[in-house]
């Protein structure tokens, strides 16, 4: 392929579609005039005078006509080769291009025309398709930016305009009617309506959206506004009439960077690909001394220079690593662009890649596999004492409290009593123990088991210790509740394991992950019960923020492990991972920007299509390389031992192709749930 021929050389400018009239930066007179298509109308001209040189003769063209139409197929097959290999070899690069084009001048010194222009048309028209396919994958990333309109709809003070959309600057309003796509990122302050943001979050399902309840808190700290308040462009509005007001300018929505970030992402390399450049920079000078060595070989065998000549063209073309050079961009860009669509942001090859041969994940706890927030899972009265008393007594005393336990209570006991008295009064805190406050003329403490021995009063039952202890075996927070003397129960809250949690897992599991662990800075009891829940194989608690680090790195260090969390609390620990995955991106800069991998929605159900696309992605870069290297080993002792140049020319174009449209089947691929 030359002497360096990289993923870069092949697509002919990075980021750069060839075929695409930017793909080979054709800015001459003859491109401007036939447009984009040029390439192609080239290719297609050289195949037309090549059947006339070729069969005129036999239908009574004269010579000259017949070898004019021949010179014309040169110059129309190789017109962008040549272009590409002067470029190059002044560049100090001898590519895929200048080895066509040195065969074909040998065939032509040899008398061998037809060959030649038959060489000139396979490898232009081969080009052609390549770079065809190469952009449909591009375009499929491209096409991320035209999801949010051009032009809103704007309500500024009493005038309503319609501005584009690179105009709207921060605090205006804008108005979104039914099924129309989302023009700006926001919140909303007016209508209520179901979003599709699938486009943006991968989310299958319509999510309701209402106005938020304070619109100057909510412009104030908008990355803080409820995922019931927020909107993105590029999502689209079902059958209500939203205003929204936007947060971000139109160069910097989660859907803008979600796609600089992809179109990014092409340029960072996998582990595949550094090794085919570091394969190609020993594969390519040892063909070029084989075909010297096969072009002197007459001295020896018993054939004339001009054959040895010709083979040797022959191996140049046979030996040429095309197909091994797209093998694996063909397959990374096909794989970025399909996971984009499906809303998860894969930042290059190397972590998609890296995802699809490891074997362990690590997920954190709080936020992650669960909902983020406690619950309140148990009840138990003591002593004859009914459910309903004990949660009226905690709750009448917590309304007093802003401590997160308290108001979990508060708001799961309001679903289950009529009505939570007001009461309470005398609130104090027991700092690191609990509360007490007076309630319908008595003293009433919440707190854990240290405090009744602590405080006044009979000291706490041992069936009643019996019950907490198991409570808190389970994962369980308690409370014990005592009113007076009497001892009213205790109750259990639990930060609860999201609903999809347990499903993911199961997913993952038949995925091929054989490994997975929680690592939280929660107890260990906290952290087993929830593991245990959701189907994980091991769960390390009791972890600091530095603590997960040092456990991150040593899973890494073992066989490499993927790291699955907020993006933000958990971004020193993802950053050591094999793999950083980020969770709820759409709503977090900070999450974008660390991780590797991030699931735009805020949910773990894209995780299983992430791993299984990346899966997908290393066996069609298997695939790719082992075809394209079987065609080398295939074509170098074929054309040694005399396969023609227009055969080789043929099967070494058919494989590039190959290769190429095997990689496109990603672009179709899905979730195999």
């Amino acid at each position: 392929m030359g002497a360096e021929h990289t993923a870069d050389d092949h697509d002919h400018g990075k980021g750069k579609a060839h075929g695409s009239g930017d793909g080979h930066n054709h800015d001459d007179l003859i491109s401007r005039i036939l447009g984009p298509r040029a390439e192609v109308i080239f290719a297609v001209l050289a195949g037309v005078f090549l059947l006339i040189g070729w069969l005129g003769p036999k239908f009574g063209l004269g010579e000259p006509i017949a070898f004019g139409a021949l010179l014309a197929a040169y110059f129309f097959g190789g017109y962008y080769a040549l272009r590409e290999a002067l470029g190059s070899v002044f560049q100090g690069r001898f590519q895929i291009d200048f080895l066509m084009l040195v065969a074909a001048t040998g065939a032509a010194i040899l008398g061998e025309w037809a060959e030649g222009a038959f060489l000139l048309f396979l490898f232009a028209i081969g080009h052609a398709l390549e770079n065809f396919a190469m952009t449909r994958a591009r375009n499929a990333i491209t096409a991320l930016a035209d999801l949010a309109p051009d032009e809103a709809l704007v309500r500024r003070g009493t005038e309503t305009l319609t501005v584009p959309i690179d105009q709207l600057v921060i605090g205006d309003i804008v108005v979104v009617r039914s099924n129309e796509r989302l023009p700006a990122d926001g919140f909303v302050v007016r209508g209520e309506s179901a979003v599709n943001q699938a486009p943006i979050t991968g989310e299958s399902a319509p999510v309701d959206k209402q106005p938020v309840s304070d619109t100057a808190l909510a412009a104030a700290s908008p990355d803080s506004v409820s995922a019931d308040s927020r909107v993105f462009a590029g999502s689209i509005n079902g059958t209500g009439s939203l205003d929204i007001q936007v947060t971000q300018l139109a160069g910097e929505t989660t859907l803008a960077r979600v796609v600089q970030m992809v179109s990014e992402a092409e340029t960072r390399q996998s582990p595949t690909q550094s090794f085919t450049k570091k394969f190609e920079r020993i594969f390519v000078p040892s063909v070029i001394v084989l075909a010297v060595l096969v072009a002197l070989s007459f001295i020896v065998l018993d054939e004339t220079p001009s054959e040895s000549f010709y083979r040797a063209m022959a191996v140049l073309v046979a030996a040429s690593p095309c197909a091994l050079a797209i093998a694996t961009p063909s397959a990374i860009l096909s794989g970025v662009a399909r996971a984009a669509r499906g809303g998860v942001l894969i930042k290059g090859g190397a972590p998609l890649e890296s995802l699809g041969k490891l074997d362990a994940i690590a997920f954190d706890k709080t936020g992650t596999l669960t909902e983020g927030e406690p619950r309140l899972t148990d009840i138990q009265p003591y002593g004859g004492v009914t459910e309903e008393e004990l949660l009226r007594v905690s709750a009448a005393v917590e309304t007093l409290s802003d401590h997160p336990l308290a108001q979990a209570v508060v708001r799961d006991a309001a679903d289950r009593l009529p009505s939570i008295p007001d009461t309470a009064s005398g609130f104090g805190s027991i700092t690191g123990r609990g509360v007490k406050a007076e309630f319908e003329g008595q003293t009433v403490h919440i707190g854990k088991a240290a405090l009744f021995s602590e405080v006044p009063g009979l000291p706490l039952p041992d069936d009643l210790r019996a019950s907490v202890a198991r409570l808190s075996e389970n994962g369980r927070t308690t409370m014990i509740v005592r009113q007076g003397d009497s001892y009213l129960g205790a109750i259990g809250l639990m930060d609860t394991p999201r609903e999809a949690s347990k499903p993911v897992i199961a997913k993952l599991r038949e995925l091929g992950i054989k490994r997975m662990m929680m690592i939280s800075g929660d107890n260990q009891n906290v952290a087993d019960a929830v593991a245990r829940e959701v189907g994980l194989d091991t769960a390390f608690g009791d972890l600091m923020p530095d603590d997960k680090v040092t456990k991150i790195k040593a899973l890494s260090s073992e066989q490499g492990v993927a790291m699955v969390g907020d993006g933000v609390n958990d971004a020193p620990a993802m950053a050591n991972a094999t793999v950083g995955i980020a969770m709820g991106a759409a709503g977090s800069d900070v999450a974008l920007e660390t991780a590797d991998i991030a699931l735009m929605a805020d949910d773990l159900e894209t995780l299983p299509f992430a791993v299984g696309l990346s899966r997908a992605t290393s066996r069609i870069i298997r695939q790719n390389l082992w075809a394209s290297l079987g065609i080398v080993a295939f074509l170098i002792p074929a054309t040694l031992l005399g396969l023609r140049i227009g055969p080789a020319v043929l099967i070494h174009e058919g494989s590039t192709l190959i290769v190429v449209f095997n990689a496109l089947r990603l672009l179709a691929y899905r979730d195999p749930a």
